[in-house]
């Protein structure tokens, strides 16, 4: 397959900046913002509370009804200590293989969107575009929700949504949603010879994670189920712990990090109520019975719902007809289209490049892949000039 010139040119140059999540992206921004310009484009920005980062909204096309978003985020994971055989930071094209952070995940799908506006605003057009480029997907969809929550108030909004994450242009409609979370410990400090007047927040902590360890069986063992999504469960996973000062005293602190990745149907805050509910009823007593200062904190981490759009939507049926596809399929992983789907906005998942070249040194994108997307979006600019 052939790839025009100017996606690949687009790619490099979004590639190059380096919009690792921990920094900010508004080089790159500000980059799109003056590209879309120069085409008579306006851009709307919205900003974290800090201002150093920035979602951008751009509608190509008429502003008066709605249309179809093309939603991609801008931030990446980090490179460090991975091994990588050219500068992350500069796209490298060899043996058909596009390399360079983001060219996959995701930095790809949106170089296709903006290379190709120009064409797209040259004829009459029926149903506008709506471009969203959002900042730390990554870090748990942080960004996205600042938009997709304006978005909800507003009585103009776009009809559907295609997200452009990696999924070698399949159609997804469903995944699974995550929610994490940071628990704090708070014990009490004495002599390891005299452990019954501590209060051991290591122990503590070592029992609230052996409830949720049995929780994670429970719902392997017992369900509910979804056999598109693998694992067909929701689980249960503790990734971080950390705690105590020395062998012969007992831990004042403890903290611990815990995520659920669930099933679109489950709900997070049940589970999240059922270990809470544990924690008072079986550790806080004995907790307090020595020192009434010591207990659990639990903060939320991130908040990424699940996707479940409907086999007969309206964005599904397109999405398949622009890709050819006969069929839809779910992901484990999660994307911002929870919260599109939570704004009202009917959302898929259909992009270049495969979710296993994602967050890996000598990540790349192939250019089949690119090529394939840039026909997506030619059959998509029909579809909007038709109407």
């Amino acid at each position: 397959m052939s790839i025009s010139p100017s996606i690949l040119e687009m790619t490099r140059r979004l590639v190059a900046f380096d919009t690792t999540s921990r920094n900010s992206n508004l080089e790159l921004i500000d980059y799109v913002r003056a590209y879309l310009a120069d085409l008579g484009v306006d851009s709307e920005l919205v900003h974290n509370a800090e201002r150093t980062k920035a979602n951008l909204y751009a509608t190509l096309g008429p502003g008066d009804r709605p249309g179809i978003a093309l939603s991609g985020h801008t931030d990446v994971v980090p490179v460090d200590g991975q091994a990588w055989d050219s500068d992350p930071f500069e796209t490298v094209n060899k043996d058909d293989r596009l390399y360079g952070r983001g060219t996959c995940d995701m930095k790809g799908f949106i170089a296709v969107c903006l290379a190709l506006a120009s064409e797209f605003l040259a004829r009459p057009i029926a149903t506008p575009l709506h471009l969203v480029c959002s900042y730390d997907e990554e870090v748990g969809c942080i960004g996205v929700r600042t938009l997709t929550d304006q978005l909800a108030t507003r009585e103009l909004r776009p009809r559907m949504c295609i997200i452009g994450e990696p999924t070698e242009m399949q159609v997804i409609r469903a995944h699974k949603g995550m929610r994490t979370f940071r628990c704090r410990v708070r014990g009490h400090e004495s002599h390891s010879s005299l452990t019954p007047l501590g209060v051991n927040a290591v122990e503590a902590a070592a029992e609230a994670i052996a409830y949720l360890k049995g929780m994670a069986r429970r719902l392997r063992d017992h369900g509910p189920y979804d056999g598109e999504l693998t694992p067909p469960y929701t689980t249960v996973h503790t990734g971080t712990i950390s705690g105590g000062t020395a062998l012969n005293i007992v831990p004042r602190r403890c903290e611990f990090e815990f995520e659920f990745r669930h099933l679109p149907e489950d709900d997070p805050d049940a589970l999240f109520d059922e270990l809470r509910a544990y924690v008072e009823r079986e550790l806080i007593p004995e907790m307090h019975a020595v020192d009434p200062a010591s207990g659990f904190e639990f903060d939320t981490r991130s908040r990424m719902p699940g996707l479940a759009t409907a086999e007969d939507a309206e964005v599904v049926q397109l999405a398949k007809a622009l890709s050819g596809a006969n069929r839809t399929a779910k992901v484990s992983f999660g994307t911002e289209g929870g919260h599109f789907a939570n704004a009202g906005i009917p959302t898929v998942i259909c992009g270049p490049g495969s979710i296993a070249q994602a967050h890996k040194p000598n990540e790349f994108i192939t250019l089949e892949q690119l090529a394939r997307c840039e026909t997506f979006v030619r059959r998509l600019f029909e579809h909007c000039w038709e109407g």
